[in-house]
């Protein structure tokens, strides 16, 4: 499926660290093109970026991003290209190598000598304005990469970075590619990490609600948007042209189309989904005289692709250093691991980078349902669920949008034999197809990472009997029940762009509705025994008895809850067996079904002593715990107790939070800190005129000098929400400064 690895030396001469000078012709060629752009910073310091041609607004685009911060605009470059190695050391050496097998540059040049003209333009804009923004503040200095290709975008699986490659487990690369398969590292079941943070984990994913015109006092349709990333990373803009582009929300930094956002016309909310659009298949191989390999397909023996990779990393004294991989590849795909038994696993997954590209940059030109839908045909779009809202009146919900037809008799949950021709992909699902919804009876829809059978509540949303199982195996979670509940309840009188802020601050923890039942039960069946707790614990069980399970800084039952359930997941999560799935809600009815009555209020006394080893009292409200806290802008972000911090009531959403802020006590620190969760939040109403708030995570610049660098922080943490300047007249009125680049 895939054209060879680059060679090493080829690699090396396509975008080496020594970066050819930039020239005095493309540097005229810049400067021409800089004055065909202006850039209007508001009072927030967000960058309303408009040009001539949508090329201008692309190259006005990533100039900003970089004034903005440059070191994450490289950063998502390095991860693309598998050069993090080459900075970070040893230790990122595999994640680099699962980079080289499924991004390929020279395939990625190709592609864009192909790409249509218009799609040209933009990347090579992409490039200069990156390149101009290097030029004019030499006093910036890259880690790695002294000038930006156009053809870098095309790097990414999909038309965002991040995409589905990631969810191919390093261990197991290694693995398979140091050639030592240990016991227990075959194909497992997707589970619930064991050593990354299970909460800050649940913090990833987005919400996104849409309101038709008849549920809201205006008549006009409402969407909320809102992504849960870690934080800084989507900042907020503005795009237009003279070519009709006039685009607002979030973009990725180094990417130059609006993510996740709005036009005048219809807005977009992207959710990530558990849709089935990648499979592992089984491989059965063997290896000939010649030491190569071949594989079985059918009645015949195929030979196994092989390319030779280098990649370098950076050595613990300083120096650059090499390491050398023979990469595999079936017609499925890049081998990515090995069973016990033998069997090499490959992966094959969406791999159309031109079709995701076009897609996320034409949908952001859409006028309505129709043409939106238009842009999804191309269906390049692996990794996301859809929330939508136009201006006539439609709502709408599609899960996901590339999606490979197949054999339903196979289970597609699980690895696929690969010798099979039945196990093949049968072309694609048309947007058709895929589960949807579209202005339905209840008069909303809701995605929050969950199952698309609630999308509209009971009796609105589509049946699960109508579509196959790989489709859709989305499990539902806490916050899907929170959306479903707090919707149904706020829809019996009519949203306004008010409402819908507060539906999506909703503080109802849906999870402790489950988790604090089953302790107090314990508590009771402990309490009648011959030895029933005293103390501390007693006033602990009221406090939690008392609490309404709503969040609130001042809330102290929230911070005994909170620590009380960490605790327990942590007793729990052992007793998992091997390859056992495990979704949110699944976990935690685990957690409360296999530990007994005393291990529950054991896990209690063990709380309320930590809390107390931890800050001299255990009745500590949560705000003053739960904290946000922005010191130097780096990517990984430092800590401290000593230093200014703000109360933050939100928390977690593994625990049904809608508003979700992963938070955990860091190195050297007893208060939590988040780093993950609500990011860019936005809400719209689409009227004759649009109407749009927003808030940012701490503020768009990661120069901790800059005033918009915790500038939005106090409204952040209170839930609170500035207005969007949309229009030219409003933009001029709330100027800061106004410039080209390169000024």
């Amino acid at each position: 499926m895939r054209l060879p690895i680059l060679a090493p030396l080829l690699l090396l001469s396509a975008f080496g660290a020594r970066a050819q000078a930039f020239q005095p012709a493309e540097i005229a060629r810049w400067q021409r093109q800089a004055r065909q752009v202006t850039i209007t910073r508001d009072t927030w310091g967000v960058p309303h970026v408009s040009g001539k041609t949508d090329a201008d607004a692309v190259f006005g685009l990533l100039y900003a991003q970089c004034e903005d911060d440059f070191a994450r605009v490289e950063a998502n470059y390095l991860d693309a290209l598998g050069r993090r190695a080459e900075v970070e050391g040893e230790s990122v050496l595999y994640h680099d190598l699962r980079a080289r097998l499924f991004m390929d540059s020279t395939r990625a040049i190709a592609l864009y000598q192909k790409s249509p003209a218009w799609m040209r333009q933009l990347l090579q804009a992409f490039a200069d304005g990156t390149n101009y923004y290097l030029h004019t503040h030499p006093q910036t200095k890259p880690q790695l990469l002294r000038r930006f290709q156009p053809w870098m975008p095309l790097l990414f699986s999909e038309g965002s970075i991040g995409g589905n490659v990631s969810v191919v487990p390093v261990e197991r690369l290694k693995t398979f590619y140091s050639r030592q398969l240990a016991p227990g590292t075959g194909w497992q079941p997707p589970q619930l990490p064991v050593k990354e943070d299970l909460l800050d984990r649940s913090s990833l994913g987005s919400n996104g609600f849409a309101i038709t015109p008849q549920l809201s006092a205006s008549g006009h349709p409402l969407l909320l948007i809102n992504p849960h990333t870690s934080f800084y990373f989507r900042p907020e803009v503005q795009m237009t042209s003279q070519a009709g582009l006039n685009a607002y929300g979030a973009v990725t930094w180094g990417q130059f189309f609006i993510y996740q956002g709005f036009n005048e016309h219809c807005g977009w909310m992207h959710t990530s989904s558990y849709a089935d659009s990648m499979d592992e298949y089984l491989e059965t191989v063997a290896q000939q005289p010649d030491g190569r390999y071949t594989y079985r397909y059918g009645a015949e023996q195929r030979p196994v692709r092989q390319a030779p990779v280098r990649v370098a990393y950076r050595a613990a004294d300083g120096t650059t250093k090499h390491r050398e991989f023979t990469t595999y590849h079936t017609h499925h795909g890049p081998v990515v691991g090995q069973q016990p038994d033998g069997q090499w696993l490959t992966v094959r997954m969406m791999d159309t980078p031109v079709a995701a590209l076009e897609q996320s940059y034409l949908r952001t030109k859409a006028t309505d349902y129709a043409s939106f839908r238009q842009v999804m045909k191309l269906n390049g779009n692996a990794s996301n669920n859809t929330v939508f809202a136009d201006s006539k009146g439609t709502i709408a919900y599609w899960h996901g949008n590339f999606m490979p037809r197949r054999d339903p008799q196979f289970n597609w949950s699980r690895p696929v034999d690969g010798s099979n021709p039945q196990t093949e992909w049968q072309g694609l699902h048309p947007v058709e197809d895929i589960v949807q919804a579209r202005n339905p009876a209840s008069g909303w829809l809701q995605n929050c990472n969950a199952t698309p059978f609630t999308v509209a509540g009971p009796g609105s949303s589509p049946s699960p009997a109508a579509y196959p199982a790989y489709m859709a195996p989305d499990a539902e979670n806490y916050r899907g029940l929170n959306a479903v509940r707090v919707l149904s309840e706020k829809s019996k009188s009519k949203f306004t762009l008010d409402t819908l802020l507060a539906a999506a601050r909703d503080p109802h923890l849906t999870a402790f509705d489950e988790l604090l039942p089953a302790l107090s039960e314990a508590y009771q069946t402990v309490a009648d025994g011959p030895d029933a707790p005293q103390g501390d614990i007693r006033e602990a069980i009221a406090l939690l008895r008392a609490w309404n399970h709503n969040y609130a800084t001042t809330s102290v039952a929230q911070t005994v809850a909170t620590y009380w359930a960490e605790r327990l997941l942590r007793l729990a999560r052992p007793r998992v067996k091997p390859g056992q799935p495990l979704d949110q809600l699944a976990l935690i009815r685990f957690a409360i079904k296999t530990t007994t009555a005393p291990e529950k209020v054991n896990a209690l006394q063990e709380t309320l002593d930590e809390l107390t080893a931890s800050f001299g009292n255990w009745r500590q409200p949560w705000g003053d715990i739960n904290r946000f806290q922005r010191l130097t802008g780096r990517i990984e972000e430092v800590y401290d107790d000593k230093k200014p911090s703000l109360p933050v009531a939100f928390t977690s959403s593994a625990w049904g939070s809608l508003a979700a802020f992963g938070s955990r006590a860091r190195a050297g620190t007893q208060k939590r800190y988040g780093d993950v969760g609500n990011s860019f939040v936005a809400v719209v109403e689409f009227g004759p005129r649009v109407r749009a708030r927003s808030v940012l995570a701490g503020g768009i610049s990661g120069q901790p000098a800059s005033p918009h660098f915790t500038d939005q922080a106090p409204l952040y943490v209170q839930q609170q929400f500035k207005d969007i300047w949309f229009y030219p007249e409003d933009i001029k009125q709330n100027a800061k400064r106004t410039y080209s680049p390169g000024q």
